[in-house]
């Protein structure tokens, strides 16, 4: 098969993983669960909680307060093991239970009442939560859920089986669009104190193997899980992305606030549609050239 072919088929089918995928975010519920699961307000548009969540008084190791005493992740870890995972010392500490087995445990529909004070009237969020939101959240918990000691050493914080090599790949043709080549062109600190992706992977491999997943609320980064990543597909980028500046580069800070949610899903729809466009001229033009001769 002739180059031009070989490139048209290759446009056509990146173009349909890119499309495929679009839709699987549109519809899909685990990603958007994922977001929720990080920061619910920022990923609906709500206002942000200006007082302590109802369960917060029953735990005093945690000095945190507002807003921070509403993310899941602050009370179950960015690992889903709440005080038996990486949050189960330090200054996140609450000694509130994980959520990994409760989820493998129980349906999305007992999930969604949980969250909805069925087990507990005070973990009632049907308040700032619709339905659909509800039901995202439970089947993130359920379908998305994995354990993250199965992939990262919590002492070194590195990944105990990695290929930097396909995760510098995955990186380059993904990632690096926003993030930059070396990831410094997004800061997620200050000028004073940087953190760019390298800080955020060597500090909180967690933290970056969830929002490599399941991306950033209210933001256009997308979800992987989306993609068609596998958990370990997410895990080579992460042990690429440590080994990459974590302060030493220049700064270029965000803007804040992030961009509309649609363009989540427009930019690799888009995209798509435009490589599937150029591979279907390229095929068509390779067939005029044969009809010619």
């Amino acid at each position: 098969m002739k180059r031009p072919v070989i490139l048209a088929f290759t446009l056509i089918m990146v173009g349909s993983m890119l499309v495929a995928g679009s839709a699987a975010a549109e519809a899909g519920s685990v990603s958007r669960g994922g977001r929720l699961y990080d920061k619910w307000w920022k990923e609906t548009g709500a206002d942000a909680p200006t007082t302590d969540h109802l369960l917060w008084p029953t735990q005093s190791t945690n000095a945190r307060s507002g807003d921070d005493t509403w993310r899941c992740k602050e009370c179950h870890g960015w690992d889903y093991l709440g005080k038996d995972g990486a949050y189960g010392s330090g200054s996140h500490f609450t000694g509130f239970p994980g959520v990994y087995d409760a989820a493998h445990s129980k349906s999305v529909e007992e999930l969604a009442a949980a969250l909805k004070g069925a087990t507990n009237p005070d973990h009632d969020f049907s308040s700032v939560l619709d339905d659909a939101a509800i039901n995202d959240l439970a089947t993130f918990l359920k379908e998305g859920l994995v354990d993250a000691r199965q992939y990262i050493d919590y002492e070194t914080k590195a990944p105990t089986s990695a290929d930097v090599s396909r995760g510098t790949q995955l990186f380059e043709s993904v990632c690096a669009a926003c993030h930059g080549a070396d990831g410094t062109v997004l800061n997620f600190g200050d000028e004073e104190e940087p953190e760019y992706l390298g800080t955020l992977a060597n500090d909180n491999p967690q933290e970056t193997l969830h929002k490599e997943r399941f991306g950033h609320p209210a933001s256009a980064m997308p979800a992987t899980v989306d993609l068609g990543w596998s958990v370990q597909d997410a895990v080579d980028v992460l042990a690429y992305a440590q080994t990459l500046p974590t302060g030493e580069a220049p700064v270029i800070l965000p803007e804040t606030g992030g961009e509309a949610l649609s363009w989540r899903y427009q930019v690799p729809l888009v995209t798509g549609l435009v490589l599937i466009a150029a591979g279907l001229v390229l095929l068509g033009w390779q067939r005029v050239r044969r009809s010619a001769r």
